[in-house]
């Protein structure tokens, strides 16, 4: 691409992360809120610890728990957005840097996007 420089590449980054952020930051106001309208008269019980729930600690299960009701899967949802956005930044670089033909970085980048992929994707 004739018009494809390092500012340009920057520019798109900058908007990028500022978009997901924000993007992140809306779903999860909007389930907040939503949750609370439906259970923010219901006691909290600190007594016991209750974790995360199962349908909430995949990738997958959040997707499919996802629904006009349970507002819980929103939440987690905007979560992974927020988780999300720096590594569509990675995914991005690594495009860019392609098209500068610059292998070294082109190299580095996907060992780290690799890596970040693997940590997100595979529970341990």
């Amino acid at each position: 691409m004739k018009n494809w420089n390092d500012q340009r590449l920057e520019l798109i980054i900058s908007t990028l992360l500022r978009t997901g952020v924000v993007l992140s930051a809306v779903v999860v106001l909007l389930g907040g809120l939503l949750f609370l309208v439906r259970h923010g008269d219901e006691n909290a019980d600190y007594k016991v610890f209750h974790g995360t729930p199962v349908e909430y600690r995949s990738i997958g299960a959040i997707v499919h728990a996802l629904g006009p009701s349970d507002f819980r899967a929103v939440i987690q949802f905007g979560l992974l957005l927020l988780i999300a956005t720096p590594i569509a930044r990675v995914a991005f670089s690594l495009v860019g840097f392609a098209l500068e033909h610059d292998r070294a970085y082109v190299a580095i980048t996907s060992i780290v996007l690799t890596i970040l992929i693997y940590s997100v994707a595979f529970e341990h």
